[in-house]
């Protein structure tokens, strides 16, 4: 299993498939299927059954987790780049940050 370097609320920007250029915040991580679940990204709808939360059933619209190698992570400069790894000591313990490979800041 794969560590992914996007985490539960960055804003990401969608960089193919139907919303692309998109930039959105990321709801959830599963990094098991390594997959991101984007707000209002992948729309799908999907026909439910009723049942007690919604008691007349129907059509509703549902948001569908993408491949994480779709999305790119906005830096500060409201930009895509690619996220880098760095080590510093913080308090006698290496801590990791990351970087933003575009311009070097941390995000």
């Amino acid at each position: 299993m794969m560590k992914l370097k996007i985490k539960k609320g960055d804003n990401v920007q969608v960089m193919a498939g139907n919303d692309k250029g998109k930039v959105k915040r990321v709801i959830a991580v599963y990094p098991k299927v390594m997959r991101v679940l984007v707000e209002g990204v992948n729309v799908r709808k999907k026909h439910t059954r009723p049942n007690q939360n919604n008691t007349q059933g129907g059509i509703i619209s549902k948001e569908m987790p993408i491949h994480y190698s779709n999305v790119q992570l906005v830096d500060s400069e409201k930009k895509p780049t690619r996220v880098g790894i760095s080590q510093e000591v913080k308090d006698g313990k290496r801590v990791s940050i990351r970087v933003a490979k575009s311009n070097g800041k941390q995000i």
